[in-house]
């Protein structure tokens, strides 16, 4: 089975935000013999420019407060099973300590990165999904509105989209590969802190990490850094001393200390056209629904499978029917890749040829294919 560590998305939730301990000590003197002072420094040394780095990245950054319908609060509030659960025994869950209480709007805020003069802000997915207002909070300390115009839960990335004058973009890294010990800085609003953007200063501590979101799904291509990330920092960027964005802030690992993650730009940028120009991810139309196979799935479809993508429906006409995939298929691996989850499916699709080998089980009997991988071309507005 493979391994994840758990995470925190990095994005503040109404009502649960996680302070880090601060231990203070006071300053003494202490007295030695023997010991001669070789040197005074009369300025600080700060080594590499970090400064003009952080200093030109934070004219980017904004704060994005997002907040969520009262229908969709009461629609959510009337789906929670433990809610149902009391409803159908007539009794009030607030009474016995559970329940929304309140306004039972959920609220947020987090960050985000101008990537456009006309308006178009980067920030996670995990930020806006489903609110219906989202104000944004420019360095210069204007707040104008913005609205929620693409979102892929995969990549968790999405795009706000601001009327704002003179809106400088951030500028983004053109390297393929970074060194592990590299310097980054995380830039981004920890707990939406008043008076502007937090700088924290940390390495590359890995690359193309692979983790495990709270949903069930993979979230690839990141970028492993002890640059310190706090609740609020999602959708902030990750620059390297140039200033230029390498990655967008999206989780820690809550039960570690100093490991925190970012989406690789290189696995961003291609898809920031598609997103502008259609709202979405443009992936390959194989002609398949795929589900990710839970316990739960497992059971209502009365699968032997415990892990793996269920072809929920297939399109006879397309690449996947025609490779010879039907309904009701169970496909275990891409180029000889396990699948646990959607995120794993689409991103074996993404790296493989034109020529994807796949492994199903149908009803209880493994099977190997090729699929012929028909690429989108280019978006249209």
């Amino acid at each position: 089975m493979k391994s994840f560590l758990s995470l925190t998305l990095s994005g503040i939730t109404g009502g649960l935000i996680c302070f880090g301990a601060l231990h203070l000590t006071s300053e003494k003197s202490f007295g030695y013999q023997g010991v001669e002072q070789v040197s005074t420094l009369t300025t600080v040394n700060t080594g590499p420019d970090f400064a003009a780095a952080a200093e030109a990245a934070q004219k980017v950054v904004v704060l994005i407060e997002a907040a969520e319908s009262a229908e969709n609060a009461q629609l959510r509030r009337r789906q929670d099973p433990m809610q149902q659960l009391f409803e159908q025994f007539g009794l009030n869950g607030d009474a016995f300590g559970y329940g929304f209480g309140g306004s039972m709007i959920r609220k947020g805020a987090g960050s985000g990165v101008i990537i456009s003069k006309d308006g178009y802000i980067l920030t996670n997915n995990h930020l806006v999904q489903g609110v219906t207002s989202v104000v944004v909070g420019l360095s210069t300390g204007r707040l104008t509105p913005g609205r929620v115009v693409a979102r892929d839960f995969l990549l968790d990335l999405a795009l706000v989209r601001i009327t704002a004058p003179d809106l400088v973009p951030a500028e983004f890294s053109r390297r393929a590969s970074f060194e592990i010990g590299e310097t980054v800085i995380a830039i981004g609003n920890p707990l939406a802190l008043k008076g502007g953007s937090t700088v924290t200063v940390g390495v590359i501590s890995a690359l193309d990490r692979s983790v495990l979101t709270p949903e069930g799904e993979t979230l690839y291509d990141l970028l492993q850094t002890d640059a310190a990330i706090n609740p609020g920092n999602s959708g902030g960027p990750l620059v390297d001393r140039y200033g230029q964005v390498v990655g967008i802030n999206v989780a820690i690992a809550p039960s570690a200390q100093a490991i925190s993650y970012a989406i690789a730009m290189e696995a961003v940028t291609p898809h920031l056209q598609s997103m502008m120009d259609r709202g979405s991810v443009l992936r390959p139309d194989l002609g398949l629904i795929p589900l990710t196979i839970t316990p739960s799935v497992a059971a209502s479809f009365d699968l032997e499978s415990d892990r793996g993508i269920l072809a929920l429906s297939v399109d006879p006409a397309k690449p996947a029917g025609r490779a010879g995939l039907q309904s009701g298929d169970v496909v275990t691996a891409i180029d000889n890749h396990p699948l646990y989850n959607i995120g794993d499916f689409w991103h074996a699709v993404s790296r493989a040829s034109d020529q994807m080998s796949f492994q199903i089980t149908t009803q209880g009997k493994a099977g190997t294919g090729t699929i012929t991988v028909s690429r989108p071309g280019p978006a249209r507005p």
